[in-house]
């Protein structure tokens, strides 16, 4: 591991729209120097709750549009793949790391596990037992399905309680960077998101689950305290709190603007 992975950068940012999340995002993901930057853990909210896309989705074919607009509901497209996620009462992270600043992974797959260990041990912290879906699920149940509804399918290394996904994560990688975000649902929205869909079969939320509904106060600070404690000590590194730099809010503020205030990329992916 390089010299700037024992100390990551800790930016904070509170609730903030779904078009604003995404271009923070991805501001960091274009600002980060795999030499030189510290990594970084984001965490944040959205406000107002807002539906975001996996990258290669087409909003016309998953999402009831009518209804959508109908409930004053806002769309955004995320840079990761993956599918539909209702974001209301949760706690999201996003990471941006260089590979050398983690510990060693033999894939890219394996680097989900490396970083999703801290969700591991914040729910253990929080007294659940919650495994990987690799060593969890029936031989006779498929990973890595797609689905249009996050919470319809399950890949290897989300995270179950009693057999029920707990949040999702995504990752990209670019120019040799890693970025990685998730959420940490709260409170279940995913029968309310599952609303917004062109399937809506009840079904395809009934595999979700909360923190609320396995017994933990959903109190957004009270995750996000405990979150950054089971970081640390998963990775063995201090997260030193600091604010976006000017150039990444510049950067944001360029993307909120020219890309994730518009329908064309959040409707279509396809860049204004």
């Amino acid at each position: 591991m390089t010299d700037t992975a024992s100390t990551w950068r800790l930016v904070e940012d509170g609730p903030r729209t779904g078009a604003e999340n995404m271009a923070i995002d991805e501001a960091l993901l274009r600002s980060f120097d795999p030499v030189r930057s510290h990594p970084v853990l984001r965490l944040y909210g959205w406000q107002p709750p807002a539906l975001s896309l996996g990258r290669f989705q087409k909003a016309a074919q998953v999402l009831d549009l009518e209804r959508c607009r109908a409930g004053g509901v806002p769309i955004v497209r995320r840079i990761t793949g993956g599918g539909t996620i209702y974001h209301a009462d949760e706690v999201t992270y996003a990471l941006v790391c260089s590979p050398d600043q983690i510990p060693p992974a033999s894939s890219i797959k394996d680097s989900f596990r490396i970083l999703t260990g801290f969700l591991i041990t914040l729910y253990r912290d929080l007294g659940l037992e919650v495994s990987y879906a690799l060593d969890a699920v029936s031989p006779d149940v498929r990973l890595g399905e797609r689905t249009p509804f996050c919470f319809a399918g399950k890949e290897s290394f989300d995270i179950l309680v009693q057999g029920k996904k707990i949040g999702g994560n995504a990752q990209r990688r670019q120019k040799g960077i890693i970025f990685q975000h998730g959420s940490l649902p709260l409170v279940n929205r995913a029968t309310l998101g599952l609303s917004f869909m062109k399937d809506r079969a009840p079904c395809l939320a009934e595999d979700a689950v909360s923190l609320e509904q396995c017994g933990i106060p959903p109190e957004y600070d009270l995750v996000r305290h405990k979150l950054i404690e089971a970081f640390q000590r998963n990775f063995t590194v201090e997260l030193s709190p600091q604010p976006l730099t000017e150039q990444e809010r510049s950067l944001a503020g360029e993307l909120l603007v020219g890309r994730y205030g518009t329908d064309r990329w959040n409707l279509e992916g396809v860049d204004a």
